[in-house]
């Protein structure tokens, strides 16, 4: 089995690290380039700048093998920018090149500039316990499509969905030390932890 983690910029290092941890060295690769996508089970799409991410996705020819892996059903993690490139819709702004896989909406910067990051407890759809979750400079999701399962709110916003093999995250799991989302996206990469 082979994670693949977008590696243009972002958590990176945070997010193989967090992949090896549940699922075994070896485990995670960094992509940067065309040709990695294809080898692999399941990808992860870190935060970022998603204008910035949005133009290497289309220039590096990784973005048409992302939408081609997502049509086969290969499962995809996408966190805050991540969030932002796998949407559909993008409210008020034209400039950022996303996926347009996931039949959401979404606000950049939802939650207001960096300077107003903060941790939230979420009850979390599946979840025996609430998950505290780090929101940096986050998106959040404003309408969901009928095939979008809401897992998880902050205040007013959906800050968590899924839509099949899509799992959508407003914040970032891999800088806490609890495994949970990553769990279940390697259960929905059909392997039991």
């Amino acid at each position: 089995m082979r994670i693949g983690v977008l590696a243009f910029q972002g958590d990176v290092s945070e997010h193989l690290r967090a992949v090896d941890e549940v699922c075994g060295r070896g485990t995670a690769i960094p992509v940067r380039r065309a040709g990695k996508v294809p080898l692999c089970q399941g990808l992860i799409l870190p935060g970022g700048e998603s204008t910035s991410i949005g133009q290497l996705l289309e220039s590096t020819g990784v973005g048409r093998e992302i939408q081609d892996a997502a049509h086969s059903g290969i499962p995809i993690m996408a966190t805050c920018a991540g969030l932002v490139l796998l949407s559909r819709e993008i409210e008020g702004n034209f400039r950022v090149r996303q996926l347009g896989l996931m039949d959401i909406l979404v606000s950049r910067n939802a939650f207001g500039p960096q300077r107003e990051s903060f941790e939230a407890d979420l009850d979390v759809v599946g979840f025996d316990r609430p998950y505290r979750a780090a929101f940096i400079r986050a998106p959040a999701i404003t309408r969901c499509g009928q095939g979008v399962e809401r897992l998880a709110e902050c205040g007013r916003w959906v800050v968590a969905a899924r839509e099949g093999n899509l799992l959508g995250l407003s914040f970032h799991p891999e800088l806490t030390a609890d495994m949970r989302f990553h769990e279940l996206f390697l259960e929905m990469m059909g392997e039991v932890k």
